[in-house]
């Protein structure tokens, strides 16, 4: 399949020519620095949709029959395939329903409205891409329309690899590794087909969300298998099943595989807008949270001085959720804990608790209490920002000096999830 399939790109290539934009490929000081290699980022967030999915969508609704077009097509999508969908809708005149799981973000469903242009109709459907993918497949084979699948598809497939292709063009010399985010596939193995093909001497690194590991666990089991549970914050690439046809070409190109915490997203993410102007989404960011940085997490391992290619995927990020990445990121940094204080119901308790166990740079960031006059103490929930989170074991020793009893809330705890 590999041969069929990098021997269709050259088409796609032509077939986007003044459809999708040539994306710089812009050096990274940052990044470099960090690393003590030469690391180049493929900025598919400065497509017109921001994001790749524009070139696996318009490669397969372009070569579709004039009647295969006048019925209409149907997508699901976490958001950026969808506007990819809609924006070669609008350009070639076709009627699109897509489908989108709640949990895309609404800056993500209102520019699908507006790249459509008309052309499209949005439904909302269950909590996760795959809910709405299955919806998606049955409405198109109800309606007799033409299903644009986001990945599992040889064309879409084919239209995703372009962005490797370019990138080569774009850069001086072939680089030693190529980073890849991986959700259900699509892009990593259009691009790992093109590279085993081309320059087969070029490391690829996948690299997937740690709370929704889909290929990994393909791999593991030899199948595809359907994650049962996920985490959905990485939502361009929160995939539970990848497709069947980018995994027979992963199972052939073989890249490696890598896990990166959503938190550590987060904290690559605020680096991206803080330092370098970038305004990348979760998945975006997933392929350059993996580089070996020094940062808090699981970093994969790279020769100094080497030439790094990263795939920037995406930047649909809605800025109402800032909040939740910055918190996200204190955590995983070990900055932000949370406990369940048991304070004597006394005058001065909070006093003692912020002077004896707070240090003098810590911060109490939240804090709620119920006050139950029946008992000697009454519990609050208490978020502190340390300045210093090599801080912690202090911390913890000043909280058993002080003789108050109290509770980690635990990452991962029912009350936490509450919290978060």
């Amino acid at each position: 399949m590999i041969e069929e399939l990098a021997a269709a790109i050259p088409s796609a290539v032509a077939r986007l020519d003044g459809v999708v934009e040539r994306t710089p490929v812009q050096f990274n000081p940052r990044l470099s620095q960090a690393t003590g290699s030469q690391i180049w980022l493929k900025r598919e967030d400065l497509q017109p949709v921001r994001s790749y999915k524009l070139r696996g969508a318009h490669n397969l609704i372009a070569q579709l029959s004039a009647e295969e077009k006048a019925a209409g097509v149907v997508c699901a999508s976490a958001g950026n395939h969808a506007q990819g969908v809609a924006y070669s809708c609008a350009i070639l005149g076709i009627q699109a329903t897509i489908y989108v799981p709640h949990t895309t973000p609404r800056q993500k469903r209102d520019r699908i409205i507006s790249i459509g242009k008309g052309h499209v109709d949005l439904v909302m459907e269950g909590s996760t891409y795959d809910q709405a993918s299955t919806a998606s497949k049955e409405f198109a084979a109800a309606e007799g329309k033409v299903l644009v699948p986001a990945f599992d598809d040889p064309r879409t497939i084919v239209g995703q690899a372009t962005a490797i292709v370019e990138a080569f063009e774009q850069l001086s010399a072939v680089p030693d590794v190529v980073i890849i985010p991986a959700g259900g596939g699509g892009l990593l193995a259009g691009c790992a087909a093109w590279l085993r093909t081309h320059h087969p001497g070029v490391r690829i690194i996948g690299v997937e969300p740690e709370g929704a590991p889909c290929l990994a666990a393909a791999v593991s089991a030899g199948r595809p298998v359907t994650l049962t549970d996920i985490d959905t914050f990485v939502d361009g690439a929160a995939v539970s099943r990848i497709g069947d046809v980018p995994f027979t070409l992963v199972q052939e190109t073989r890249p490696e595989l890598f896990r990166v915490p959503e938190g550590q997203v987060c904290s690559e993410m605020l680096d991206m807008y803080q330092v370098d102007g970038i305004i990348a989404e979760p998945a975006g960011a997933l392929a350059a949270a993996a580089l070996p940085t020094g940062g808090v997490g699981p970093r994969i391992q790279i020769p100094t001085g080497s030439k790094v290619l990263v795939l920037v995927s995406g930047g649909n990020n809605d800025v109402a959720r800032y909040s939740e990445i910055v918190e996200r990121s204190l955590i995983h940094e070990g900055r932000k804990r949370y406990f369940l204080v048991n304070f004597p119901q006394q005058p001065g308790a909070l006093r003692r608790f912020l002077d004896e166990v707070l240090g003098p740079e810590d911060d109490i960031t939240y804090f709620e209490y119920v006050k139950r006059s029946t008992r000697d103490t009454g519990p609050a929930v208490v978020g502190v920002e340390l300045s210093n989170p090599d801080d912690y074991p202090f911390l913890v020793q000043r909280i058993a000096d002080v003789g108050i009893q109290v509770d980690e809330i635990m990452y991962g705890s029912p009350l936490f999830r509450f919290l978060l």
